[in-house]
C-alpha cells in the first residue's frame, strides 16, 4: 500500500510537466508567427473582424502590427499581407509554396469540388486547366475575337443613355444598373452566345441569371460554422445555410446543363461567332487535354467566368466614374484626351484606346484605390516557410490585402489616398499585369487572373465611350461631396449606393 502511494506521488508531477512542456511549445510556436491581436479561446479573433469592410479593418491592424499580421479564426490560422514587398515574397519568391487554395464549404460545392480554375488546389489538374484557359479561352487572339461583341453592346448602352437623356431631361440615370446589365450581357454572349433582350422571355431569363449570380456571390461570403469549427457543422444545417447552398448549386447546375444541351443539339447549326462553350465542348469531345475534361470541369469554369467577369468590370467602371466626378480636373483631362483623339467619329473603338494614355492611367488609379477584389482570393501554404523572418506553417491561409497595398506610403509616396492619375507618368512605369507588386488588382504569379486582358478591354472601352459621348453632372440639389464611398460586403467591392448621374449628350 505504501509502495503504491509512493509511486502515485512520484508520478503525479508527470502530467503537469507534460502540460507545461506542451503549453511552452505552443507559446514558442505562436511567437514564431507574425504578430497580431490577442484572440479569445476557441474562437480566436472572429468577433474582432468587421465583416462589412474586412479589407479596411485588416489595413488598420497592419498599422499596429506591421506588414504581416497573424490572426486565428476558429481553427484556421491566417496571415494578412499588407505591403508590396511582402506581396512579392508571397507571389513571386515563394509563389510555389503559397499558390494553393483553402478548402471551404461554399467554394467546394460551387466549384464542383475544386474542378474550376480560381478556387482549385494547386495540383496537376489545376495546371492543365490553367494551360487550357490561357491557350484556348483567354489568349490575346481569343479576347480580340470578341471585340465585335464588346463594341456592339457598349454602343447599345450609349444609345440607351442618349434616349434617356433626351426623354427625361435633367433626370438622373442609374449608371450602376446600366453597367451591370452591360457586363452580364457581354459575358453571356462571350460564354455561350446568348443575348437576353429586355422584356418578354429574354427579360425573364436575364432576371433568372442575375438572381442566380447574386445568390452565388452571397454563398461565397456567407459564414459557415463548419469552415472554422468542424465539430459544429450541424449549425449550418439548422440555420438553413446548407439548404440555400444546395439550392443555389442545383439551380445554377441546371442552368449550365441547359446551355450545354443547346450547344450539343445537332440542329443548332454553325454559329458566326464561336463562344467559350463551343471551345470547351470541342476539347471535351476531342479528349486533347492531359486531364480528362468532364462536364463538371466545364460547369466549374463557367462559374468562374460568370462570377469573376460580371461584377468586377462593372464595379471598376462605376468607381472610375465616381472618382472622376469627385475630381473635376481629372474628368476634364480624360474627356479632353478622348474627344481630341476621336474627333467627330462618333464612337471610341478598341483600336482608339491605345491613343488614350490618360484614360488608362485613370483605370489604373481606380484599381489602385478600389480594387474589385480588395483581398484577392485567399491562398494557402503547402509547406512550412520563412516569410519576413517569421515561421509560416503549412495550411496557413494567406490574405493579400491589395486595398492596403494601394495605400502604402512606402510604395506610393505622400498622400497615397489622393486620386491622382498623373502619378503613373512620374518616374517608374507601373502596370497592373502582375510584375509590379504595388498594383496587383488581378493578382500575380501562378494564380494571376487569366481573364485580365478581357476585363481591361471591357473597362477601358466602356469608360472611354461614357466620357466621349456625354457630359456628366450630379442630380439637381446634390454636389460631388454627396457621393459616398461606402462599399457593399462581398468578394467584389461594389459601391453601396448606386451611382445616378445626369447625362447631357456631347455635341460632336
Amino acid at each position: 500500500m505504501m509502495q503504491s502511494l509512493l509511486y502515485f506521488l512520484l508520478a503525479l508531477p508527470l502530467p503537469l510537466l507534460l502540460l507545461f512542456l506542451l503549453q511552452n511549445h505552443k507559446r514558442r510556436a505562436s511567437n514564431a508567427l507574425p504578430p497580431g491581436p490577442r484572440g479569445l479561446p476557441f474562437i480566436g479573433n472572429l468577433l474582432q473582424l468587421d465583416p462589412s469592410a474586412p479589407h479596411r479593418h485588416l489595413w488598420q491592424l497592419s498599422q499596429t502590427y506591421g506588414p504581416l499580421t497573424s490572426l486565428k479564426l476558429g481553427r484556421a490560422r491566417v496571415v494578412v499581407v499588407s505591403t508590396a514587398k511582402m506581396a512579392e515574397q508571397v507571389m513571386k519568391t515563394h509563389d510555389l509554396t503559397f499558390c494553393s487554395r483553402p478548402t471551404t464549404v461554399g467554394l467546394q460545392k460551387l466549384s464542383y469540388n475544386g474542378r474550376d480554375l480560381a478556387f482549385a488546389p494547386y495540383d496537376a489538374c489545376f495546371r492543365e486547366m490553367k494551360k487550357l484557359s490561357m491557350v484556348h479561352l483567354f489568349s490575346l487572339s481569343r479576347v480580340q475575337s470578341f471585340r465585335p461583341v464588346r463594341e456592339h453592346e457598349v454602343a447599345k448602352m450609349i444609345e440607351k443613355i442618349s434616349r434617356s437623356s433626351l426623354s427625361l431631361e435633367s433626370r438622373p440615370f442609374n449608371l450602376s444598373e446600366a453597367m451591370m446589365s452591360l457586363t452580364s450581357t457581354i459575358i453571356c454572349q462571350v460564354a455561350f452566345g446568348k443575348r437576353y433582350e429586355e422584356g418578354g422571355v429574354g427579360g425573364v431569363e436575364r432576371s433568372r441569371f442575375q438572381s442566380l449570380l447574386n445568390e452565388t456571390q452571397a454563398m461565397f461570403t456567407s459564414f459557415f460554422f463548419s469552415d472554422h469549427f468542424p465539430c459544429m457543422g450541424f449549425v449550418d444545417r439548422l440555420s438553413g445555410l446548407i439548404g440555400r447552398l444546395e439550392k443555389n448549386f442545383e439551380e445554377f447546375d441546371a442552368f449550365y446543363q441547359e446551355v450545354i444541351d443547346e450547344h450539343l443539339d445537332p440542329s443548332r447549326g454553325k454559329q458566326e461567332q464561336e463562344d467559350i462553350m463551343d471551345v470547351l465542348l470541342q476539347i471535351w469531345k476531342g479528349g486533347s487535354s492531359k486531364v480528362q475534361l468532364s462536364l463538371d470541369h466545364i460547369k466549374a469554369l463557367l462559374m468562374n467566368i460568370f462570377v469573376g467577369g460580371t461584377d468586377t468590370s462593372a464595379a471598376a467602371v462605376i468607381w472610375s466614374m465616381t472618382y472622376l466626378m469627385k475630381n473635376p480636373k481629372s474628368m476634364g483631362k480624360a474627356q479632353k484626351e478622348v474627344r481630341l483623339a476621336i474627333g467627330k467619329k462618333g464612337f471610341v473603338n478598341e483600336e482608339d484606346i491605345q491613343q488614350l494614355p490618360y484614360l488608362k492611367a485613370v483605370v489604373k488609379e481606380t484599381l489602385r484605390l478600389q480594387p474589385s477584389a480588395p483581398l484577392l482570393i485567399p491562398r494557402e501554404s503547402t509547406q512550412d516557410c520563412i516569410l519576413g523572418g517569421y515561421e509560416i506553417p503549412a495550411k496557413t491561409v494567406i490574405h493579400v490585402n491589395a486595398w492596403a497595398i494601394g495605400r502604402d506610403p512606402v510604395a506610393w509616396g505622400e498622400n497615397p489616398e489622393e486620386f491622382k492619375p498623373e502619378r503613373f507618368f512620374m518616374g517608374k512605369s507601373i502596370d497592373v499585369k502582375g510584375a509590379d507588386f504595388e498594383l496587383i488588382p488581378f493578382g500575380a504569379g501562378r494564380r494571376i487572373c487569366p481573364a485580365m486582358h478581357m476585363a481591361l478591354a471591357n473597362v477601358e472601352l466602356s469608360l472611354a465611350n461614357l466620357l466621349y459621348a456625354f457630359d456628366w453632372q450630379m442630380p439637381i440639389g446634390m454636389t460631388s461631396d454627396d457621393l459616398d464611398m461606402d462599399v457593399l460586403p462581398g468578394l467584389t467591392m461594389h459601391k453601396k449606393t448606386a451611382l445616378c448621374l445626369v447625362a447631357t449628350e456631347f455635341v460632336k
